[in-house]
Formats: structure tokens, sequence, C-alpha cells
């Protein structure tokens, strides 16, 4: 059994605060809290209209955002639905929605927002 990824990895976070400084963390998370709900506006609306590819490029964007602040359940969901293809439902997308949620909080808390 493996053991859960951490809603955020501190030593991630931390290191990218001592590369690039406190400060410009603080605008890369605001910034990752304004373009985030849009990718996942995006999901749900590629699902309707069969866009495979916008579904694919916005869970990779999250993917790959999730991971530079040690997000790191929400960027393996976030890869799942990358590498899966168009889903038939929405289950995998609420998920990854509540996985954001969760991880937004605990970034707000540690960088404040």
């Amino acid at each position: 059994m493996s053991t859960p990824l951490p809603v955020i990895d501190d030593s991630v976070l931390d290191e990218l605060g001592e590369t690039a400084g406190e400060d410009f963390v603080a605008e890369l998370v605001g910034t990752f809290f304004e373009e985030a709900p849009e990718m996942l506006a995006a999901l749900r609306q590629a699902l309707p209209t069969g866009n495979a590819e916008s579904f694919r490029r916005n869970a990779h964007s999250l993917k790959a955002n999730a991971h530079t602040f040690g997000a790191m359940a929400l960027g393996a969901l976030a890869r799942e639905l990358e590498l899966g293809g168009l889903p038939a439902d929405d289950r995998g997308l609420a998920v990854l929605e509540a996985a954001y949620a969760q991880a937004a909080a605990a970034l707000k808390e540690r960088i404040g927002g």
C-alpha cells in the first residue's frame, strides 16, 4: 500500500522560496489562484464538447503548476487526467476540484493570500 501524497510538500515550497524569494513565491501563488480555477473550468467545458486536446492541455498545465508549489496530490490527479484521455464522466474532475480546494487552502495558510 502506497503512502498518500501530501497536500503540500513543504520541502518543495521551501526550496522555491530559497531560490526565488518569498515575495516572488507569493506572487506566483496569487497567479496560481487566478489561473487554476480557469483551468478547472476549461476541463469541465472540454467534456461535453469532446475537446480532448483542450482537456489534455489544461490538465497538463494544472499538473505543472501544482508541482511547482509542492501540491503533490493535486499534481498526481491532474497527471492521471492528462494521460487518461477524455473521461466518460466528470467524477475525476470532481476529485480534482476537491484536491485543488485542499491545496489552495493549504497554500493560503502557508503563504497567505
